[in-house]
């Protein structure tokens, strides 16, 4: 086994090897869809350290329960056992911070990618853009995937959605003329 901190199987109480083992193996998907090559190896061992001492102490039984009839869990046991998976998962990735970098490399100010959006707004014809152009501006620009939305929910809407594309209002245009450098917007209407 390799060298990584953490209490060896044999000293964890029953209760304990059980849960760490139970959520080792819940959690292997993720791992392997996720991880780097180096944390799947170090989980996949402690799985398996955790497995063999489980089998050790407790011979007649699987993680899944006493042994001896093949009990297939049921679709619905299967189905929220994925959904915890992959709920505690999307959870953990939401937890970390957003990169503080855009895609072009630079340090991400908010107000600075929000004024360039708008700017690409004002110099488009009658401040239109189709919503996947503005979506692609604004991925280029910063690396908050709702910057657009987050632009037609506020309170005055600085963007308006009509169907496909996403038109740059009054507000919008008020707000740009305060916040862009001096001569920088020529709107066109």
């Amino acid at each position: 086994m390799t060298d990584r901190p953490g209490v060896p199987a044999s000293d964890l109480s029953d209760e304990e090897l059980e849960r760490q083992g139970v959520h080792a193996h819940a959690m292997r998907h993720w791992v392997f869809l996720h991880g780097t090559t180096d944390q799947f190896r170090t989980h996949t061992e402690r799985m398996l350290e955790l497995e063999q001492e489980y089998l050790r102490r407790h011979p007649q039984r699987t993680w899944q329960g006493s042994g001896g009839g093949s009990v297939v869990p049921s679709r619905d046991e299967r189905i929220r056992d994925l959904v915890q998976t992959f709920s505690r998962a999307i959870t953990s990735l939401l937890d970390e911070e957003p990169p503080s970098v855009a895609s072009g490399g630079q340090p991400w100010n908010p107000e600075e990618a929000q004024v360039e959006l708008l700017r690409a707004f004002a110099e488009a014809p009658e401040g239109r853009l189709h919503k996947l152009e503005a979506h692609q501006i604004a991925r280029q620009l910063s690396p908050d995937s709702h910057l657009v939305a987050r632009l037609y929910r506020q309170d005055p809407p600085l963007l308006q959605a009509e169907r496909d594309m996403r038109v740059l209002t009054d507000a919008g245009r008020a707000w740009l003329e305060q916040h862009a450098p001096v001569g920088g917007v020529t709107a066109r209407a």
